[in-house]
């Protein structure tokens, strides 16, 4: 059996995640679907469902499964994607000294993430950046798919 999925739907997943969701694929059907943590960790024990919402109880079941088989594999999180990287090889990827270095020091200490995309807007940079930051989670949405031997589609 070959594995395979949209890679839209992994890029959407890469673009969406939390630190509470975890995202998984799933090998029998090819689909690509949240859990939230605390979905997860209902499904570490034996889940009385009747003790959730009727519209959480597919995910404590899919939980259950994501922890007993071998049937799903986890998407990239946010500690395998360093988002601050890639802002931080954005920034050396400007060719104005000037703002390249403007740049950079916006990311220094607390608020990074808020004063780099004030930085970004300022200087009318955010077209130029959302490109770089699709370029890069295609590029990490594809090495995921080719580590794990799965083939995907571009629609």
């Amino acid at each position: 059996m070959t594995l395979k999925v949209d890679l839209k739907d992994v890029l959407e997943a890469l673009e969406l995640r939390t630190i509470e969701s975890n995202y998984f694929y799933y090998k029998k059907t090819g689909e690509v679907f949240m859990i939230m943590d605390d979905e997860l960790r209902a499904g570490e024990e034996e889940p009385d469902l009747d003790k959730f919402p009727e519209w959480q109880r597919e995910n404590i079941k899919a939980a259950v499964n994501i922890i007993s088989t071998d049937d799903y594999l986890r998407l990239p999180d946010d500690y395998e994607i360093d988002d601050y990287s890639i802002m931080e090889d954005f920034c050396y990827s400007i060719e104005d000294e000037e703002l390249r270095e403007e740049l950079l020091y916006a990311i220094r200490g607390n608020g990074a993430f808020r004063m780099f995309k004030d930085k970004i807007y300022q200087y009318d940079l955010e077209d130029q950046w959302y490109d770089f930051k699709d370029k890069r989670y295609r590029k990490i949405a594809i090495e995921w798919c080719e580590e794990n031997n799965i083939e995907y589609r571009e629609n």
